[in-house]
């Protein structure tokens, strides 16, 4: 881990370029601030299933950040005794999160890294979001993708067997950049990530002591 300053951070002057041969960013709550949103189409949803507001308060969802959605379900059912089908859980979440798709803005400290790092850098982005969500986040937030682009690969959990915080996603990030993982930075904002990084055998930053607006739920 890069550790931040304790006053007026400023996450370009801490990312050595020349240090690392790939970067590799988390989406939700990292490039995009739409972790309220998914909060919001987490508790709706809930609530409609239920009949009832669910037990997954805000804290609880920050500390599952980058989780795909199933393994959330999967842990819910099993935290507090919900019998919830995991995947089609998992899939009306999403699709009520897309309607909000529109809402989300940006995380300008770490797109402004990104803009810094330029179109010659091996950049992936990893979410534990599904593939697809996080492509129309990252064109939402006008961030191209694709050979040539700043972001070369988008990997998100329908990719690899399991989502954060195994480090199969990071590794295959890594793989696709071709790039050692001991080589790589990554940037996340949340515990599951850091574990997955950890376990990558990757150097990672937490972004959010770097943000300039951050929910109180997000600074566990």
């Amino acid at each position: 881990m890069i550790a931040s300053p304790n006053s007026a951070p400023s996450l370009i002057s801490v990312v050595d370029r020349a240090a690392c041969d790939g970067f590799i960013f988390d989406c939700d709550g990292t490039l995009a601030d739409s972790m309220p949103l998914h909060y919001l189409a987490w508790s709706k949803s809930l609530l409609e299933k239920l009949g009832r507001p669910s037990d997954f308060t805000e804290e609880i969802f920050y500390r599952f950040g980058g989780m795909p959605a199933r393994q959330i379900v999967e842990r819910l059912n099993h935290d507090f005794g919900y019998h919830l089908p995991p995947e089609q859980t998992a899939h009306d979440k999403e699709m009520l999160f897309l309607e909000m798709l529109p809402r989300i803005g940006p995380v300008r400290e770490v797109i402004d890294v990104l803009r810094h790092l330029g179109s010659k850098a091996k950049v992936a982005v990893a979410s534990g979001g599904q593939t697809e969500i996080v492509c129309q986040t990252l064109r939402h937030l006008g961030i191209d993708y694709g050979p040539g682009e700043i972001v070369k690969f988008v990997i998100g959990s329908d990719q690899v067997a399991q989502g954060k915080p195994s480090p199969e996603l990071f590794l295959r990030a890594a793989k696709l950049l071709a790039v050692d993982p001991k080589h790589c930075l990554v940037f996340e904002d949340a515990e599951p990530g850091f574990l997955a990084a950890q376990a990558a055998g990757m150097t990672w930053i937490d972004v959010r002591p770097y943000r300039s607006d951050l929910r109180a739920a997000a600074k566990y």
